[in-house]
């Protein structure tokens, strides 16, 4: 069944030949997991919404929820706890309970890449979910989250890259007054290296969630 436009793409959407394949390889591979686009998890009506990059092969490609089950949601849902964005407990799995007060989360690009980097194609064919998810969305901020995040978000808000340079806890004010918000990714990499430490996770999302007036 092919993919329709709105925010949230089919089970089996065939946009991405290569995404496509190794969904299915992991379906073979990997029975129990949920091997399919995540979709987005947090407020109905959020005030900011955080964007990442793509599932991890045993994070939310295993669980089907954003960031839940790999190292990178240890450090995000911690932190949306600390600021009272989050309530419940973070168990790494999707019925955990947790809840998101004010904030929702969503992938730039929704299937889980080979080696965890997805193509400027398939990131730019992706982007129609992402453009869907925004444009549906109450919140007029966001927290990018790395490098790629913030072009993807650009692209889907239909703002020029070259007006707005990625830097960690930097502020751009778009062009029909949204705001976005950049962060250094919370992967393992980042942190383990000291890229990104826990307080500078924490003053970027404090940041973002001053602006959205939460």
């Amino acid at each position: 069944m092919p993919a329709s436009s709105t925010a949230a793409p089919a089970p089996d959407c065939p946009l991405c030949p290569r995404l496509a394949d190794f969904r299915a390889d992991n379906q073979r591979k990997l029975p129990d997991y949920f091997n399919a686009p995540v979709p987005a998890f947090g407020a109905a009506k959020p005030k900011f919404l955080i964007i990442g990059l793509a599932p991890g092969l045993h994070g939310a490609n295993r669980t089907g929820r954003p960031f839940t089950g790999d190292w990178a949601g240890d450090l995000l849902f911690a932190t949306l706890l600390e600021l009272g964005l989050a309530e419940g407990v973070y168990d790494e799995r999707p019925d955990d309970g947790l809840t998101l007060k004010g904030c929702r989360i969503v992938n730039g690009v929704r299937c889980v890449p080979p080696q965890n980097k997805p193509t400027p194609a398939e990131i730019k064919t992706c982007n129609m979910f992402l453009k869907a998810e925004l444009a549906a969305s109450p919140a007029r901020c966001y927290l990018a989250l790395g490098s790629i995040a913030h072009d993807a978000s650009l692209m889907a808000l239909g703002e020029k890259r070259s007006a707005f340079k990625f830097g960690h806890n930097r502020r751009h004010n778009l062009s029909d007054g949204r705001i976005l918000i950049d962060s250094y990714h919370c992967s393992r990499y980042n942190t383990n290296t000291g890229v990104l430490t826990p307080k500078m996770f924490r003053e970027a999302m404090a940041h973002v969630k001053a602006a959205a007036g939460l």
